[in-house]
């Protein structure tokens, strides 16, 4: 199997023909911490970049414009996650080098024009308001460019640069709040805004992000050696990998991860459907503004999980389970320390902080907030416990254990929120949370246990 953006030094007519050392040939790798380190910059950045834009909203909109935008984000959000099929991650953790860059690409794109299409009719079928279903289709948009860029950073992930990743996120960030800060000043539209934000990820894909991974695979030296542009010798490479065959294997093999991701996604907007529901597209802004500012602690998790991914297969893979715990141990005393130190934060400074970002309104929620990031502290140890799952390639138990958890979610929110209002959606994810770490602690405990009876550990 050939690699789409790789060309061997043979005739035109070649192009498209097997490589088997193109992908095993990447650029230099960077040590863990370095990864990490430039991984951690990059989320830092992408995330106080999205987060404001929702203070932009919060400042200069109002409360029913972030509504508006959380509803965006709730409605495409669960369909990009089932549709991306959590390819980065099988990506990233492909230690054995079983697929292509080219096999994860195609199936992307493909994936990628359904979840346009079931978005456009989910929103035709909820018969939002005019200016709600714009912003529900074009945030749609934005993110189907951010979903090929995702495999795009999988694939630099798998080769552990993620200074790449980095910079490209870093950028889109930067330019995504200062563009939609300017739009919205000077027209006041939350349309027009979305547009300037779908527009920005579009240009930083296709001028950073292709030209970052073809740099990775080598193409731009071999394509000068046969004589063609770069452009050209993608697209004909492109077109070899496009096998149906190839897609309904790895479409099969993600599939549980997708089902996790969509189950993943709609366990974080449920209480959103709910509050829109019971309540309104207020609530809804003022609860998702508190949301937003416990990103600080998932940036730093995320980071740390997507940078020790590639080494914990590698562990995995190689039979060391010894080293594969040990890692795996370290992150969760992370994600410990992280949450704790959050929640002495909102304890101390909550209201304060509710003022100071957002307006003085917000701050009669302080108890909604701690409640958020008492989730979050246990959120951030379920995460690195997925993360090592999923390097033990350990995926199809992992939609169960999602779907138990957003039930859970759902039954709570319906059971809570008409009552107790914000505070009971953020009570539903507490719940929900604590049993998604129990149960992935469990399984993580059955992997490293069966390991030791095989006598490996």
């Amino acid at each position: 199997m050939q690699n789409i953006w790789t060309s061997k030094t043979l005739p035109l007519g070649s192009i498209g023909q097997s490589s088997e050392r193109a992908d095993s040939q990447p650029s230099s790798k960077l040590t863990l911490r370095a990864n990490f380190m430039w991984t951690l910059a990059g989320n830092i950045v992408y995330a106080a970049s999205q987060w404001g834009i929702v203070i932009v909203l919060a400042k200069l909109g109002s409360p029913e414009a972030v509504g508006k935008f959380a509803l965006a984000l709730a409605m495409s959000a669960p369909v990009f996650m089932f549709s991306n099929l959590q390819l980065r991650g099988v990506q990233a953790t492909d230690a054995a080098g079983e697929y292509r860059f080219g096999d994860y690409l195609g199936l992307r794109l493909i994936t990628t024009l359904v979840a346009l299409l079931a978005i456009l009719a989910l929103t035709l079928v909820c018969g939002y308001r005019r200016e709600t279903a714009f912003v529900i289709l074009l945030v749609g948009l934005a993110k189907a460019f951010e979903s090929i860029s995702d495999v795009f950073y999988g694939l630099q992930q798998q080769h552990e640069r993620m200074d790449r990743i980095a910079v490209s996120m870093m950028v889109k960030g930067l330019l995504s709040v200062a563009v939609f800060f300017l739009v919205f000043y000077f027209t006041g539209s939350l349309v027009w805004s979305v547009v300037s934000l779908a527009t920005v990820w579009a240009v930083v894909l296709a001028v950073y992000d292709v030209r970052s991974g073809a740099t990775t695979l080598g193409v731009v030296q071999n394509v000068q050696l046969v004589g063609i542009d770069q452009q050209r010798a993608s697209q004909l490479t492109l077109r070899s990998r496009l096998r149906f065959s190839i897609f309904v294997r790895l479409s099969w093999l993600a599939l549980p991860l997708g089902i996790v991701m969509l189950l993943l996604s709609l366990n974080t907007n449920i209480p959103r459907f709910f509050i829109e529901h019971y309540l309104s597209e207020r609530d809804l802004g003022i609860f998702a503004a508190m949301a937003y500012l416990l990103t600080a602690g998932t940036t730093v998790v995320s980071a740390l999980g997507q940078s020790a991914s590639p080494r914990l297969a590698q562990y995995y893979v190689a039979g060391n389970y010894k080293a594969f715990r040990s890692l795996l141990l370290k992150l969760l005393n992370v994600g410990a320390l992280i949450g704790g130190f959050g929640i002495l934060v909102v304890l101390v400074a909550g209201p304060q902080i509710l003022t100071l970002v957002y307006r003085p309104e917000y701050a009669d929620h302080a108890d909604v907030f701690l409640l958020l990031m008492v989730a979050a502290g246990i959120g951030y140890i379920a995460s690195f416990l997925g993360y090592g799952m999923t390097a033990a390639r350990y995926f199809k138990i992992q939609a169960p254990i999602f779907f138990a958890v957003c039930l859970t979610t759902a039954i709570s929110c319906l059971l809570f929120i008409p009552e107790k209002r914000l505070l009971g959606a953020a009570l539903a994810i507490v719940i929900s949370t604590s049993l998604q770490m129990i149960v992935s602690l469990l399984v993580v405990r059955h992997t490293i246990h069966s390991s030791s009876e095989r006598g490996t550990v």
